[in-house]
């Protein structure tokens, strides 16, 4: 008989623990869907942020700001600003928000001394009006010419 008693009281005490377990985790599972109705009702008060282009401080490149805005009557910021830079080089004649993914360079046209390559637009930031499809050209640079064979 106390065999049977020490068995009762282990299935006892188990079903007690998964009581106490399951109602823990109904608990925890409750305070949970309480809170975020909450922290959705202040986010969705903000709107997305709208930024402006790059303005360069002085000059056409370098350093420089872009101004940020978003909507919401309860949004605590609506207006920031964000410092940014232009690229000093070629890529300025693209935007500098417009990145592009760009082929290898084509052979070097003998008629204009300069080869060519094709970008496809990757990505626009900060909602920058960009071109699908650029195209660039340089000078090919010194045109190898075949060593002499031998000695001077």
């Amino acid at each position: 008989i106390p065999r049977m008693q020490q068995q009762q009281r282990r299935m006892f005490t188990a079903a007690l623990l998964a009581l106490i377990f399951f109602m823990a985790t109904l608990s925890t599972t409750e305070a949970g869907k309480k809170e975020k109705p909450e922290k959705k009702a202040k986010k969705s008060d903000c709107g997305e942020w709208q930024w402006s282009v790059c303005v360069p401080t002085s000059g056409d490149c370098g350093l420089g700001t872009r101004e940020g805005t978003r909507s919401g009557a309860e949004c605590k910021q609506t207006t920031k600003t964000q410092k940014c830079k232009i690229p000093c080089n070629w890529k300025k004649q693209f935007g500098a928000e417009c990145k592009y993914q760009f082929q290898a360079w084509g052979e070097c046209d003998l008629n204009t001394a300069l080869k060519t390559r094709t970008g496809n637009l990757k990505r626009a930031l900060h909602n920058a009006d960009c071109q699908k499809t650029v195209t660039i050209s340089k000078p090919c640079g010194k045109l190898t010419k075949p060593k002499p064979q031998g000695k001077f």
